[in-house]
């Protein structure tokens, strides 16, 4: 007896684009351009049957119209040729807005779900491979602990019973979107969340991220074939009955990232067998590196860090023009920062009286640079001759004496009194 042949759904699992994030000021829209062209070169040539985007589209809940016209570029190429692409909010996106472009999204093949759902409202999203195998997706986008533990309750119970309470809300919402699952589909849960025993990426957004936001790998069942993660940005396998995978980041977000690898997962999985995953490198973008050394050993690195993306530490002590010498060797340092081994803390503030108070603004200001390991000839003499101009242009007055237009009427000479008597500028009223 012949029996049919079952083909095995390929999926594409991918996450926290994080589109229109900029580094220490530096726009990098265009390597995320060349990051998500890569994803879908990748998409194409795996001949994939559904791509899986769980959360954090956007850095921002209120992204720039350049970073929307992207990420609904690369959707829609994702879902040419038939394939099926499912994308969930993540907490840096705006659910509503997601949830808002679902009707345009749904007729070029994308379902969008931005806030949860119930499975009739969306929460399940049925798919059907090119191949007619069925593919069942609970999708649950970000759950804020706002939704799960309500205001009073944050204020009555202890943090420990919040805790509980966010992990029995998922539990229940996840129960509640997985009842469906077929036998004669492959299972999937999509979901943007920190599961217990996850490791931090460096970039992620740390309030919403923290134990009180962590729920165990035992909320997701047992039938499930696979279960597609964001919201961790360093790729990683969990140890749960089921496959549990964080896909990271494609591109490291911040220098808390630079190594990190980069990569987009292929799933292959058919109702009856577990699901195969292998890791598929994102090579576009361009590489965040630390550095540090002297002005004279970070000269010497000049020809190693191409167009790497620099977070220098110089080894020196501070003096003035030190910044302008290091970007000027290496153009592409966002972040230039004396290492705490040569910088020196800062002490207290002087006392306004006794010994030494009645110094010299000179001294005062080298006394300032002792404390902030500055040892630079050039900037006392700047000052001083600073401090020359401002008192030559103020000039010079005996003290204890007061400006004329500061004294009184009657202190001043004849010539300098207002007409009546009165101080200039008018009646005490008009003042």
């Amino acid at each position: 007896m012949a029996f049919p042949t079952v083909w095995s759904v390929r999926i594409l699992h991918t996450a926290d684009w994080h589109v229109g994030k900029s580094l220490k000021g530096v726009s990098r829209l265009d390597e995320q351009q060349q990051v998500l062209g890569e994803i879908v070169a990748i998409a194409r040539a795996q001949q994939v049957d559904a791509v899986l985007v769980a959360g954090d589209l956007y850095d921002s809940a209120a992204p720039s119209a350049p970073a929307q016209k992207l990420v609904v570029r690369a959707l829609m190429a994702l879902a040419e040729e038939g394939r099926q692409v499912a994308a969930i909010a993540g907490n840096h996106d705006h659910a509503a807005t997601l949830d808002a472009y679902r009707p345009l999204a749904s007729a070029a093949g994308v379902t969008l779900v931005g806030a949860p759902r119930t499975a009739e409202q969306g929460g399940v999203v049925d798919l059907t491979t090119r191949s007619g195998e069925r593919c069942t997706v609970a999708a649950l986008p970000f759950v804020s602990q706002r939704y799960a533990v309500r205001a009073a309750e944050l204020v009555a119970h202890s943090p420990a019973e919040n805790t509980n309470a966010y992990d029995q809300q998922v539990r229940e919402i996840v129960g509640a979107l997985t009842a469906g699952f077929r036998t004669d589909a492959v299972n999937l849960v999509m979901a943007h969340l920190t599961v217990l025993g996850g490791t931090f990426g460096g970039g992620e957004r740390a309030a919403q991220s923290i134990f009180e936001y962590s729920v165990p790998a035992a909320v997701f069942p047992h039938d499930a074939h696979y279960v597609a993660l964001g919201h961790l940005h360093r790729r990683q396998a969990l140890a749960a009955p089921v496959p549990v995978h964080y896909s990271g980041a494609p591109l490291a977000v911040d220098f808390g990232e630079q190594d990190n690898t980069n990569v987009v997962l292929l799933v292959e999985a058919t109702p009856t067998t577990p699901a195969r995953v292998t890791e598929i490198p994102v090579t576009a973008g361009r590489r965040l590196r630390t550095v540090q050394g002297s002005v004279a050993e970070l000269a010497a690195l000049r020809d190693t860090v191409g167009d790497d993306l620099l977070r220098v530490r110089v080894r020196e002590h501070a003096r003035a023009g030190l910044r302008e010498e290091v970007t000027e060797l290496l153009p592409n340092a966002l972040e230039v920062r004396i290492d705490p081994e040569f910088a020196v803390p800062v002490a207290g503030s002087r006392p306004s009286g006794g010994p030494g108070a009645d110094r010299s603004p000179g001294e005062l200001f080298g006394e300032y640079l002792g404390t902030r390991a500055v040892h630079d000839r050039r900037v006392e003499e700047l000052f001083a001759r600073l401090h020359d101009r401002v008192s030559a242009g103020s000039g010079e007055r005996p003290e204890g004496q007061r400006p004329a237009d500061e004294r009184p009427a009657d202190e001043r000479p004849a010539d300098e009194r207002p007409a009546g008597g009165r101080p200039a500028g008018g009646s005490k009223e008009n003042a």
